[in-house]
């Protein structure tokens, strides 16, 4: 064992305060098993625009107190740095993962022991209310404890800016920098006069809105709905109640919290199967229209009856058309609306017509936020199934976007027609894009330099084809493109009719692919045009798992 490892390892230990997690690093320093203190300690978590995120466990590579305490001195120092004023105090949230409330203990410790002010959620609850609470408080930040749709072993740390989105760099590297220079904290307790409880009133000022803005006088669609084990369950009930939905069945077995996600070792609505029991709850109940959030609500899946008995579960692109399409109805001269460089182009192409500014952004809630400066966002979203239908929230908010797609079924409901129509109307008008997604997950400790081989190689020999069409050009988003920052990722276009993005993801060890084929506006056979743009697209991805094929992973 190397010096180097001893003296990281006995400098953590200083520093850590968990018995638990300090005998656990003691007993392998004890059996010199070098590759598990490696694994532990080799690459430690660093602070990126997402915060943190990964597996519960001692060491600095994983979520735990003292990487906890360490990225909230991080934060205060951060604040400081900024010019931030910290008498205007942190929100500090939690969902009900494994760890959550112990690590929300921490935050609020540390913030109170360096003199600043809390502003503590009342209880576990969904992510975007953290958000909508330091808005209305005028905080100057806020954390939120989650890992969103991670596997049950993780968990993460959430940071909001002042303006109540998510940070972008520069920030990020400052909280890192002050986070690996963090030494013991200084701890408070909630005895402090600095220790606030977020009062219910916060809570009440979002539903009013929301169901102001959302509610019917009273619905008849049936709607089943399931938080996936995650804190939006109670919530989101409440909420339909009070908005005039009253036919809503919840998948009970998925209904409280619970930290596990019983059946389900990916808690995202995106992931195959995760749908089943909702999809078997709707279909019993007689339900028109399926919803979902995950663990932390801030994401919304969706589902929707067919005429022949069956169900359509949407992409969330559809989700995105679907919700776009009111708002850009409503929209005002000075409003905007975005998305995401791996997202659909049919949104620039709905705004164009109704004449409001589009953006597109980089992958991240935390750009599509940022989308209209000095301007009001009327609405973003991203393909995976995060929706900003309000901008009270400056974030992705599954509650509120699950509200809007049930206001709209109703509303649709009210002149014989289905979400499904209106998707129809939407293709036959802008023609039939149809999407799909390869995602190709690399395996710790290495993955990063996996992904990072790549990438590096299919930059320099991109593929002449895909599927049947012709590669007309390659854009590296690396080198900036359209106004956007820098980023790992590429764009291979495929003449009018295709377009990959390729790009390893910011959060987990994948590799990600997001395939669009775009029919012709005006198809006088709606069904043949999809079959037709279908078989582009498994062609094209059948192409893409052979020249993505991930060499040591």
């Amino acid at each position: 064992m190397s010096d180097d490892l001893v003296a990281r390892v006995g400098a953590w230990l200083v520093v850590d305060p968990d018995p638990t997690d300090r005998a656990t690093i003691m007993g392998l320093l004890a059996e010199g098993d070098v590759a598990e203190l490696r694994r532990r300690f080799d690459q430690p978590l660093s602070f990126g625009t997402a915060g943190l995120r990964g597996p519960e466990m001692a060491g600095p590579a994983g979520m735990n107190r003292a990487t906890v305490r360490r990225a909230t001195q991080g934060v205060v120092a951060w604040l400081r740095e900024t010019g931030v004023d910290v008498s205007r105090g942190v929100v500090v949230g939690r969902d009900a993962r494994h760890g959550s409330e112990t690590f929300n203990d921490e935050v609020v410790a540390v913030l109170l022991g360096a003199g600043v002010p809390v502003y503590e959620m009342p209880r576990p609850l969904p992510t975007p209310l953290t958000a909508y609470a330091l808005r209305v408080l005028g905080a100057g930040a806020g954390v939120m404890i989650t890992a969103s749709h991670n596997p049950p072993a993780d968990n993460g740390y959430k940071l909001y800016g002042p303006d109540g989105s998510q940070i972008i760099a520069p920030h990020d590297a400052i909280v890192e920098r002050h986070a690996n220079e963090a030494t013991r904290a200084t701890l408070g307790d909630r005895s402090s006069p600095l220790h606030h409880v977020v009062d219910e009133g916060v809570l009440e000022s979002y539903r009013a809105h929301m169901t102001s803005r959302y509610g019917v006088t009273s619905s008849a669609l049936g709607i089943a709905y399931t938080p996936l084990h995650g804190v939006g369950g109670e919530f989101a009930l409440d909420l339909f109640a009070r908005a005039g939905f009253s036919r809503v069945s919840v998948v009970t077995e998925q209904f409280r919290p619970n930290p596990e996600f019983p059946g389900l070792p990916f808690p995202n609505p995106e992931e195959p199967g995760v749908l089943d029991a909702g999809l078997a709850l709707a279909a019993a109940s007689g339900a028109a229209l399926l919803l979902a959030n995950d663990p932390d609500a801030d994401r919304l899946g969706a589902a929707v009856a067919q005429a022949d008995g069956g169900w359509r579960v949407l992409r969330g692109d559809e989700i995105g058309w679907l919700l776009g399409s009111v708002a850009l109805a409503q929209a005002g001269d000075d409003d905007v609306v975005a998305t995401t460089v791996v997202s659909s182009t049919m949104l620039e192409k709905m705004a164009a017509r109704a004449g409001v500014t589009y953006r597109t952004t980089l992958t991240g809630f935390k750009w599509i936020t940022k989308a209209a400066p000095g301007r009001r966002l009327a609405f973003g979203y991203e393909e995976a199934l995060g929706f900003a239908v309000d901008p009270c929230v400056a974030d992705k908010d599954g509650v509120s976007a699950a509200l809007a797609l049930a206001h709209l079924a109703d509303e649709l409901a009210h002149h014989g027609l289905t979400l499904v129509d209106r998707l129809d109307e939407l293709e036959a008008r802008y023609g039939v894009h149809a999407g799909a997604q390869l995602s190709l997950r690399v395996t710790p400790p290495h993955g990063r330099e996996v992904l990072s081989a790549v990438m590096a190689r299919v930059r320099e020999n991109p593929p002449e084809r895909l599927g049947a069409l012709a590669l007309t050009e390659v854009v590296d988003l690396e080198t900036g493109w359209n106004g956007l920052a820098p980023t790992e990722g590429l764009i291979w276009r495929l003449g009018e009719t295709g377009r990959v993005v390729v790009r390893p993801s910011g959060t987990e060890p994948k590799l990600k692919a997001y395939l669009e084929v775009v029919g012709s506006p005006g198809a006088a056979d709606l069904a043949a045009e999809r079959a037709r743009c279908a078989a582009l697209l498994v062609a094209i991805r059948a192409d893409l798992a052979r020249i993505l094929a991930l060499d040591g992973a």
